[in-house]
């Protein structure tokens, strides 16, 4: 044994005492529980924060459904409200103004108080004042739209919190594939959203909407609040193995209360790459939500019917997409493959430069059906960069994760009022040539943020972001070995 393994050994033995090779942590890494995904507690927590985000995006797109039932006349209902359509585009971007309002707030909200609490009381409480729209709405328009501000304030802090639960659930290994089950709660909600909201306005009326999800929303409150906790060793039906597992791999203890360094944050290439890549994601994502279903209208002349649920496919795509992406990411990292930063960038910029690709062709191609193909194949690989940009705040700063992605999203949000803004002034006639600037635009934005990440991204903690009370071995784990071979 050379000096240099000595050291190791000594390390080793200074954190943890002698490591055997019978380890209790394998039991709880290796284990096969099937079906049975609750035998692993940071599965339950992952499945849940799925159902959180899925719940939270029906709440947020149900109104988008629901407002044409509520001022259009159908087979079974009358219109009864008569706005025009700048009051419902008003009525519709009430929600962002709100939504924008928060999202450093939740982060650093979740890092004082924990994510379990932010999280679960923002969705909780859109969930209520979903629940008493229809009566506020009958009231008055403006109501509505305050009420859908108030909504945006509440639900703003969801995505910039779950960092902190997984900063002390995820083991570095599994970040991907944890985070990236609960995003996918997201696209999956507005898949379902879609369709299901207008079922429930045609045949019980378009209040249904909101009393159904609404409801649906508390009910999930109650199950989150009852069974998930902050940190696992909180958490009563934990297993031994499983709690050794997740803090040894993680390798820090209580750090009491988090300072942030902003000037450091600030300054740091790392986080402006994320932010850029969350941007350019965004203005893609946000101009399809929001414009998809009108481009289909105007320039591949879809009936309304065919158009809804075209629209759900590109979404649907994205969220299996996701989770591939995330299984094979980890994939990639735990096998030594391809380090952290290598998985990051590929992930991220390959999905950015194929974006780019199918977004401007899906603009110049003559059949309808290769549009859509090609709007489905860019929104659907969005999922792969869901992998590189939005887990990479807890490769560089975990215990800062949950306020850098405040920060990010915050300005990831601009894309949701700008991009909407902009169509509306490039396309006046509905003419083929006015959505191909759409398009390319949005093509363009996600170029820049390829070119952007894949100069300045990183997966290696930041010296910023060093914890002096870890243990050291993250350093193993980071250069991806599994805690066994490690023992080895």
């Amino acid at each position: 044994m050379d000096g240099k393994e000595v050291h190791l050994e000594a390390r080793k033995e200074a954190s943890y005492g002698s490591v055997k090779k019978e380890d209790p942590m394998e039991d709880a890494t290796n284990e096969d529980v099937g079906w049975r995904f609750w035998r692993k507690r940071r599965y339950v927590v992952g499945f849940l924060a799925f159902l959180g985000f899925f719940i939270s995006y029906i709440l947020r797109v149900n109104l988008s459904v629901a407002i044409v039932a509520m001022t259009s006349k159908s087979d079974k209902h009358e219109p009864e409200f008569d706005w025009d359509s700048k009051l419902q585009g008003l009525v519709l971007s009430s929600f962002f103004y709100g939504y924008i309002s928060t999202q450093f707030l939740g982060g650093w909200l979740s890092a004082k108080m924990g994510g379990k609490k932010i999280f679960g009381l923002g969705i909780a409480s859109t969930a209520l004042l979903t629940l008493i729209t229809p009566p506020l709405t009958r009231i008055s328009v403006y109501v509505l739209v305050a009420l859908r501000v108030v909504e945006g304030v509440f639900e703003g802090v969801t995505y910039p919190c779950i960092h902190s639960i997984w900063a002390n659930w995820a083991p570095p290994l599994e970040r991907s594939k944890l985070a990236t089950l609960a995003f996918s709660g997201s696209f999956v909600g507005t898949v379902f959203a879609m369709p299901a909201s207008g079922l429930m306005a045609e045949y019980w009326g378009w209040p249904s909407v909101f009393y159904v999800f609404g409801v649906m929303g508390l009910v999930w409150f109650a199950f989150w609040w009852a069974i998930v906790t902050d940190k696992p060793e909180d958490d009563p039906r934990i297993t031994g193995g499983e709690l050794e597992y997740i803090k040894r791999s993680l390798g820090h203890t209580d750090r009491g209360e988090v300072k942030h360094p902003w000037k450091e944050i600030m300054k740091s290439p790392p986080v402006w790459a994320i932010i850029s890549a969350h941007f350019s994601e965004n203005w893609g994502f946000y101009t399809m939500l929001t414009q998809l279903p009108t481009f289909m209208s105007d320039v591949l002349n879809f009936k309304l019917e065919k158009t809804g649920f075209l629209s759900a496919v590109p979404y649907l795509v994205m969220a299996i997409v996701l989770q591939c992406s995330g299984q094979l990411a980890d994939y990639l990292r735990s096998s030594n493959v391809l380090s952290t930063t290598q998985v990051r960038k590929i992930f991220n910029c390959g999905a950015f430069l194929s974006q780019t690709i199918f977004m401007i062709t899906s603009a110049f191609v003559a059949s309808a059906t290769a549009a859509v193909a090609c709007i489905t194949i860019a929104v659907g690989l969005g999922g792969f960069a869901w992998s590189g940009f939005s887990v990479n705040h807890l490769d560089i700063a975990p215990q800062h994760a949950s306020v850098l992605m405040g920060i990010g999203n915050t300005i990831a949000t601009l894309p949701g009022i700008v991009s909407p803004i902009i169509t509306g002034y490039i396309v006046k006639d509905k003419s083929p040539a006015e959505w191909r600037i759409v398009f390319i635009i949005a093509g363009s934005i996600y170029l820049i943020g390829a070119v952007i990440y894949g100069l300045f991204a990183s997966g290696e903690r930041q010296k910023w972001a060093e914890d002096p009370k870890k243990n050291d071995l993250p350093l193993y784990i980071n250069e991806g070995l599994e805690i066994d071979d490690v023992a080895k």
